[in-house]
Parts: structure tokens; sequence; C-alpha cells
């Protein structure tokens, strides 16, 4: 009989446990690090000669340089891309104001898999805010974390992305009313 309310105990206590987690004043419970921002020496809002040369010193990249880098017809925009060796099939970092805002990094497959990045998350950084099939994110109030299927890590600036979103929309409205006006010129 105690035997069941030991087992009880423990299952009780796995499932209770983060919703009473201490909560800091940041609003982060003591196990929770925050969303990274980061990874290796490459990170979102640095500049895009601290991204060059952070990349060039990294052995996980074959940048190239400027040849690497592309300019968006959108406002101020950069894009950074790159190959990777071994881990890192592709790497992508969209600038904005000359400043990293979005950090993609498309995985080997044939070297690591989806599980173990998942599992590597989950374990760091809690259970997603978000999970279907193709996508599991993990969000705050500045950062977005997604790995993507087959095996694509996105670190994004939410920021950054939410103005480049508001202003698309205010654009979008202003093309929505123009055409309106000139079809009531019919």
């Amino acid at each position: 009989m105690t035997y069941k309310y030991i087992i009880l105990a423990v299952l009780l206590s796995l499932f209770i446990s983060p919703v009473f987690a201490q909560t800091a004043p940041d609003g982060k419970t003591a196990n929770d690090p925050g969303l990274p921002r980061q990874f290796r020496n490459l990170s979102l809002g640095m500049g895009i000669d601290e991204l060059k040369d952070g990349l060039l010193k990294d052995e996980l990249f074959q940048f190239r340089g400027d040849r690497d880098v592309s300019f968006l017809p959108a406002r101020e925009q950069s894009l950074v891309e790159t190959t990777g060796l071994s881990f890192i099939k592709r790497a992508f970092f969209q600038l904005r104001d000359a400043k990293v805002f979005i950090m993609a990094f498309a995985l080997n497959t044939e070297v690591i898999d989806h599980y173990s990045i998942f599992t590597q998350f989950v374990k760091k950084y809690g259970q997603p805010t978000y999970l279907d099939p193709s996508v599991s994110v993990w969000e705050t109030d500045d950062t977005r974390v997604a790995i993507e299927r087959p095996l694509t890590i996105k670190y994004i600036d939410r920021t950054v992305f939410n103005e480049i979103v508001n202003e698309s929309g205010l654009i979008e409205s202003g093309h929505v009313r123009l055409r309106q006006d000139f079809l009531d010129e019919f």
C-alpha cells in the first residue's frame, strides 16, 4: 500500500512542481535561464562587421567575406548567407539597419538529428510555447527560437520582426486603399 503512495507522490511531483516553481521578480522561474539570443560567438543585435568577423573566425563556417553578403530591396536590410562544415549545412543572417535580427542554421541531418536538438532545448529551456509536427517554438517578449523540420534552428529578435510586420501591414493597407480609390473612379 505505501508503495502505491510513493509512486503517486512521485508522479504528482512531476506534474505539480513546474506550477509551483519559484518565480523571480523578472517573471522567470529559478530553473529558467531565458532563451538564447546567441549561438557560439554570433548573436542577435550584433553589427555586420562583428558578424563577418565572427563568421571568419568560427571553424564551423566557410564564410567567404563580402561576396556572401546581399542587399535586400527592403529598408536597410541585408542578408549574409554562408555554408557550414560538419553539423551546419547553411547559415543565414538577416540584418536590418546593419544589425542581425534573424539567424537561421540549416543543420546536416546526416550528422545530427531533430530529436537530439529538441531534447537539448527542452532540457535547457523547458517545454516549447508552441508545438506541431513541423515546428517547435520557444518565445519570450524579445526572442523567438524555433526548430523547424527537417532541421533548421531560427533565432528571431521579435521586436525588430514585429516592427517589420507592422510596417508591411501599413504598406499593404496603403496599396489596398490606392487600389480601391482607382476602382472607385470607374
